[in-house]
């Protein structure tokens, strides 16, 4: 089976682009990592911070203030900080359900903070008097606060931990999954374009070796049967049509055995197409402008050929194409087409001013189980039939269903 060389490289630009889709997410989850760093570095300066708001010189109560200001403020603004970096976790937000948890943690963090501010702030600044009850209840109170705040502080510690935990197992799988993917895809395509390097060195060389090599890519199959079909005709004359240039029936007949590997899950459409009033018989033109004529519809039809495709001029005023495309609208498209272009063309012919050249056809779509005998049978009928209804118009066989009914 050959291989497409589009769908190569369709695929291809899939596979990089989901390389670099991976890329990116670890990358994201690089930063997350460093926030979760942070985040930790954050919990732990708190904890320092705490426990110096603990032992703070009561002996000096303007010192004390000032210290205690300024590292009760600082707390809160580093749980502030934590809010902001969670913004830009957005695996524990969107993908673990963590928010709901991690916000409420963060709530508790502030009123514990703020609980613990109010109590150092009663035993270091408030308590003027010395009674010693009051300064132990205010100690005990202190102490308290600062026991539920360092626990939550662990508390938060730990969950991160657990966080971390879970996306490193998702991300390892992850991981594991992606270098085999890319391993694979690599070792593939690394084959894949090589195999399509060969194809293009064999058809930069074919005359001279590799007379044996097996073709890996569709499209340098096509080429190579071009390649040997040009080199057949000329050295056959017998298989081109002398006015035109391009195959005659026999030529017709010859190229399609070869091609009709290529078509691969195409449609296959034959067409017949006529020139209008422009018969052997009844002859309108002199022998120099009846050849040019031809040599120029000819000539029109070949410049819409694809490799896979088979013209041949079958008839005194008749051509016959073989057309492989993706659909049968496609197909049918192509050949409206090279309908409207011959339609274009225009001739000077002495004594007669300008002449307009226009053809009519009749269009089928192959069916796998019919030979091209009887395929070209169905076309002629259905041009017969377009020839009946008019001039310069492609029909097809439910054209004449249609009028039947």
């Amino acid at each position: 089976m050959k291989h497409s060389i589009k769908a190569i490289f369709k695929n291809l630009n899939t596979y990089l682009f989901f390389v670099l889709f991976i890329a990116f997410m670890a990358m994201v989850l690089t930063f997350e990592q460093r926030l979760s760093f942070e985040k930790v570095n954050n919990l732990n300066e708190q904890k320092e911070i705490i426990t110096k708001l603990t032992t703070l010189q009561r002996d000096d109560v303007e010192l004390a203030l000032i210290q205690f200001n300024g590292k009760s403020t600082y707390l809160l603004n580093e749980i502030d900080k934590l809010r902001n970096l969670y913004k830009y976790n957005f695996s524990d937000r969107f993908l673990f359900g963590n928010s709901q948890e991690y916000l409420g943690d963060l709530g508790t963090l502030t009123s514990l903070t703020k609980a613990f501010n109010n109590a150092a702030h009663e035993y270091y600044v408030e308590t003027e008097t010395k009674d010693p009850k009051i300064e132990k209840e205010t100690k005990a109170n202190l102490d308290s606060t600062f026991v539920q705040l360092i626990t939550h502080i662990n508390s938060m510690l730990f969950k991160n931990t657990g966080y971390d935990q879970t996306k490193f197992y998702i991300a390892e799988i992850a991981m594991a999954v992606y270098f085999l993917i890319a391993f694979f895809g690599t070792l593939l395509y690394r084959n894949r374009l090589n195999k399509i390097f060969k194809d293009i060195e064999y058809l930069y060389q074919m005359e001279k070796s590799k007379s044996s090599y097996d073709i890996f890519s569709l499209e340098a199959d096509a080429i190579s049967l071009r390649m040997n079909r040009k080199a057949v005709n000329s050295d056959n004359p017998a298989m081109l049509d002398p006015v035109t240039g391009i195959n005659n029936h026999k030529g017709m007949i010859n190229a399609y055995s070869q091609k009709k590997g290529l078509k691969n899950s195409n449609f296959t459409s034959v067409t017949v197409l006529e020139i209008d009033n422009f018969s052997k018989s009844k002859r309108t033109f002199s022998q120099e402008t009846t050849q040019a004529i031809l040599k120029k519809v000819a000539y029109t039809i070949s410049l819409h050929e694809q490799p896979v495709d088979v013209i041949a001029r079958t008839d005194y005023n008749q051509f016959t194409l073989i057309l492989s495309r993706p659909s049968k609208e496609q197909s049918f498209k192509d050949v409206d087409l090279i309908r409207q272009s011959i339609s274009e063309l225009r001739f000077n012919v002495p004594d007669q001013g300008t002449a307009n050249i226009t053809v009519s056809g009749g269009f089928i779509i192959k069916p796998n189980n019919t030979n091209l005998e009887e395929a070209t049978k169905q076309a002629k009928e259905v041009l017969l039939y377009a020839k009946n209804t008019g001039t310069n118009k492609i029909l097809q066989m439910r054209d004449m269903a249609e009028k039947e009914m």
